[in-house]
């Protein structure tokens, strides 16, 4: 696994990895950027999103769970000393499961965190995650 990071201007940077895939990181305009891409702090919650995403559609799929919507909210707080970590993470899960299902989504999210994502096997050294449902209608 490799990636490559180029400055672009002010605080922006775009970064590459093996695959010719750009992402563009950054900051605000008030912190004397660009705001011209995610913050390396909020693209590591994007990081931690799709990393257990990937893994529960994989897995409600395999258990046959019908579904048409899913989405993660991923809300960090963070010290406010240098140098600013998380201190928890809380994920919400949203989809659109029959209540009937509850139980798989939950057992879904259970083995993504605790077993499959290894972004979320690496944050949970520093930080507590903790998690909720909603299930859309």
């Amino acid at each position: 696994m490799k990636t490559t990071t180029k400055w672009v201007s002010h605080l922006a940077f775009n970064s590459n990895d093996d695959n010719n895939h750009t992402v563009r990181l950054d900051t605000s305009s008030d912190d004397g950027s660009l705001n011209s891409g995610m913050s390396p702090k909020k693209m590591l919650l994007g990081a931690l999103n799709t990393c257990s995403g990937m893994d529960v559609v994989g897995i409600l799929q395999k258990m046959k769970v019908p579904f048409s919507q899913f989405e993660i909210e991923a809300e960090a707080e963070q010290t406010t000393t240098h140098p600013k970590v998380f201190t928890g993470i809380h994920l919400t899960y949203k989809a659109n499961i029959p209540a009937q299902e509850e139980d798989k989504f939950k057992k879904a999210i259970e083995l993504s965190l605790n077993t499959y994502c290894g972004i979320a096997a690496m944050l949970k050294k520093h930080c507590s995650i903790t998690y909720s449902i909603i299930l859309l209608t």
